[in-house]
C-alpha cells in the first residue's frame, strides 16, 4: 500500500509544478533559463541520488540494453513534457489553463497507449470511455470555471 503514498506524492509534487515552474520563468524573463534550472534539478535527483543509492554494492554493470534505452526514452519523454510545458508558458499560457489540459490528456493518453502495447484481453467496459470524455469535459470544467484573478 506504500505504493500509493508514492502516488499521492507525485501527484503532490506535478501539481506544484506548473506553477513553480510558471513563476520561476516569470522571475527568470526566460524560459530557457527556467528550463536549465529545471535541469540542474533532473541531474541532481535523477543522477546523483541514484548514484549514492546504489553504491558500490549494486553498482552499474547490471544494466541490460533494453532496460537502459526504456528508461533513457522515458527520461526524455518527461525533459520533453517539460519543454513543452515551458514554451506553453512562454507562449502566454499560465498554469491554471495549462495543467489542466496537461493533467487530463496525460492519463488519457497513458490508457490507450497501455492498451496498445497490451491489448487487453477483454473488451474494455463501456465506462472507460465515458470516463474519458468525463476527464476531457472535467478540464474544460476547471478551465471555464476557473477563478478570475
Amino acid at each position: 500500500m506504500l505504493w500509493a503514498v508514492f502516488a499521492i506524492c507525485a501527484a503532490l509534487s506535478w501539481g506544484f509544478y506548473g506553477p513553480a515552474l510558471h513563476k520561476g520563468q516569470t522571475a527568470l524573463q526566460s524560459p530557457f533559463k527556467a528550463l536549465l534550472c529545471v535541469g540542474v534539478a533532473y541531474f541532481l535527483m535523477g543522477v546523483i541520488v541514484p548514484l549514492i543509492s546504489l553504491g558500490p554494492s549494486e553498482g552499474l554493470a547490471t544494466f541490460t540494453q533494453t532496460g537502459w534505452i526504456s528508461a533513457t526514452v522515458a527520461g526524455g519523454l518527461g525533459a520533453l513534457g517539460a519543454v513543452f510545458i515551458i514554451l506553453a508558458f512562454k507562449d502566454g499560457g499560465i498554469p491554471n489553463y495549462v495543467m489542466p489540459l496537461v493533467f487530463c490528456g496525460a492519463p488519457v493518453v497513458n490508457v490507450l497507449y497501455t492498451m496498445y502495447q497490451h491489448p487487453p484481453k477483454v473488451t474494455p467496459n463501456p465506462m472507460l470511455w465515458v470516463g474519458m470524455v468525463l476527464a476531457f469535459a472535467g478540464a474544460g470544467m476547471v478551465l471555464f470555471f476557473k477563478p478570475q484573478g
